[in-house]
């Protein structure tokens, strides 16, 4: 790259109206933002205007954002969530790598007539998809947590602890070299000690360095370490002979449950954005079309077969797996192209003599061209879906048209007459629901409903939790309604925030979450229910109204006595002041209960 600072200036003056104008206008078109990131990539590239020479320099920096982006991932899931995961990430993974790998090898062997353990290579190279892509178009429709979506990270992870033994592969297979049985133990004990060693100090140092930053530093310190922490774990399972981006996925399981967990998906979220787009740009620009114009036939054909052969192997393999015809499609297209893995292992090989240059680069066009095609096809994709099923289809995550300026969070009985009362004010809220047979139905009756999952930032984000005035949170059990209180309080503080509360011990956790506002789910009814009995009973309206507003005035009272005092001692202290004997709640007793045992 030119060292001159004005020209260096004019690269990322390039690179940034390349994003600016192409991927708004991509996804527009309903084509999304990789697919944009991509064809300004093109434009810029050696091909075209030749804005640099050397994309494979900036692809190196760039690739920092995937790492960002696995370390983001990795916040989303703690340990017990990926040990669930085991069986599709060593189950399926395992299976769909070999398969396609084993399939791959054919087009090199056959058309390219590379020798046999170069086709392996080229056959397990095209054999790995871009978790960069896959992972981008996952989080961009919220599917991290749908079915489709858990197995083709799955697989995606898999695929990303695969490239240690292929690279060993290589040497194995270069005419002339060796590599011992002692040497290979030691290169798989060196990457389970380094596992190990991530997990000892992601468990015992990580929160406590971050408590003590949190209470001394600023913000940039905080931004400081959580760049650090990243880069760190990355550096060393590259060192390893694992890859960077897996080091910063372990590192972010490991702070899953970190209080510090929102901070540092805010302070991650800007870079990883910017460098993700950086490198797909970058990809972009090292397609050399001179080269794909002479052997197109071939360069096209091979897409056809990777895309083609891997999508059929992997929609077997997850049907075959438990997966449904929706999950087995999107798996499929999503799994379907090559990646940057393939790169590393193409170079590796040509390094060492086992392919000619002309032949890495026939094989990086191939695989950078069925990463173009993903994004069509995702597009392209509904009719592929369109099936007669014996249950209610997963709706999609896709917020594009959520435009309201209240969120409602959760639309079961309660959240239903919340949002009939802000639709009957004139208000148009955008309501989530994480229950995909629920929002399935409220689309049957018209209900404009979105799938998605409450706990999540980007869910939320998505949902336009930032341009809201009010976030009312709906939701059961009381566990998932303070989670999200405690992310849409750190996250989005200018809203107001309305919960629902399951019973009185839980109203005063969301008093002491700071909420502005909180009630009872079934406090009103039951009130409403006794006063109708007391009319029953002979009791004039009037009277039974008065009965109605003196119990809610004392509840108020003992509520407030209890947030100050705590459930037992603050009721015992509010029978002292009240007039005359009261009977307390089951609610009450139900939680002195509750507390005396603890």
């Amino acid at each position: 790259m030119n060292d001159d600072p004005a020209s260096a200036f004019l690269v990322v003056i390039a690179f940034l109206a390349a994003a600016v104008l192409f991927v708004p206008a991509f996804k527009r078109a309903g084509l999304g933002s990789v697919l944009g990131y991509l064809f300004g990539g093109v434009l810029l590239g050696p091909s075209v205007l030749g804005i640099t020479e050397e994309p494979e320099e900036i692809m190196r920096f760039a690739e920092l954002g995937v790492v960002f982006l696995l370390f983001l991932i990795g916040l989303g899931l703690n340990p017990q969530k990926l040990w669930s995961m085991r069986r599709d990430i060593f189950g399926l993974g395992v299976l769909q790598t070999l398969a396609c790998g084993a399939l791959m090898t054919l087009f090199p062997l056959l058309l390219l007539g590379l020798s046999w353990q170069a086709s392996v290579i080229a056959g397990f190279g095209l054999a790995l998809a871009s978790t960069a892509l896959i992972m981008q178009i996952i989080e961009e429709r919220g599917a991290l947590h749908l079915p489709y979506g858990q197995k083709t990270f799955a697989v995606s992870l898999l695929q990303d602890m695969s490239i240690v033994p292929l690279l060993l592969l290589v040497t194995l297979l270069t005419p002339g070299q060796e590599i011992g049985a002692t040497a290979a133990g030691l290169a798989v004990v060196k990457g389970v000690l380094a596992i190990g060693a991530l997990v000892l100090v992601g468990h015992y140092l990580l929160s406590p360095l971050f408590r003590i930053l949190a209470r001394t530093g600023g913000r940039e310190v905080m931004s400081a370490a959580a760049l650090l922490v990243v880069l760190a774990a990355g550096t060393a399972m590259t060192e390893a002979g694992l890859s960077m981006a897996m080091g910063a996925f372990l590192a972010g399981v490991l702070l899953a449950e970190s209080n510090y967990r929102h901070e540092l998906e805010a302070q991650i979220e800007p870079f990883r954005g910017l460098l993700l787009g950086l490198f797909f740009i970058s990809v972009g620009m090292t397609i050399d079309l001179e080269l794909v114009a002479r052997e197109w036939v071939v360069v096209l054909g091979a897409v056809a077969f990777v895309v083609v052969g891997k999508g059929i192997l992997t929609y077997a393999l997850v049907r075959a797996s438990g997966g449904d015809h929706r999950a087995g499609i999107k798996s499929a297209i999503l799994l379907s192209q090559g990646g940057e893995f393939g790169f590393v292992l193409f170079t590796a090989a040509a390094g060492v003599g086992l392919m000619t240059g002309e032949d890495t680069s026939i094989l990086v066009a191939i695989v950078i061209l069925s990463m173009v095609t993903t994004p069509i096809l995702i597009r392209a994709l509904p009719p592929l879906l369109v099936r007669r099923q014996a249950g209610p289809a997963v709706p999609e995550e896709d917020f594009s048209d959520a435009d309201g300026d209240v969120l409602v969070i959760g639309f079961g009985r309660f959240g239903q007459f919340v949002a009939q009362m802000l639709l009957a004010a004139g208000f148009r809220p955008t309501v989530i629901d994480s229950d995909p047979d629920r929002v399935t139905e409220a689309r049957r009756f018209g209900s404009r409903v979105y799938y998605g999952d409450g706990t999540r930032l980007d869910v939320l984000r998505a949902a336009g939790a930032e341009r809201c005035r009010l976030i009312a949170v709906c939701t059961s059990p009381a566990e998932n309604t303070t989670t999200i209180v405690d992310l849409v309080k750190d996250q989005f503080p200018h809203a107001r925030l309305f919960a629902r509360a399951f019973d009185r011990r839980h109203a005063l956790t969301l008093f002491d979450h700071q909420v502005d506002y909180q009630r009872r789910e079934t406090f009103d009814g039951a009130i409403r229910f006794g006063r109708d009995a007391l009319v029953a009973l002979g009791m004039e309206e009037t009277a039974a109204k008065e009965t109605e507003i003196e119990v809610r005035r004392r509840d108020r009272e003992r509520l407030e006595y209890q947030r100050i005092e705590g459930l037992v001692e603050g009721h015992r202290k509010w029978r002292e002041v009240i007039p005359r004997p009261y009977t307390e709640s089951d609610d009450d007793a139900d939680g002195a209960r509750k507390e005396a045992a603890e």
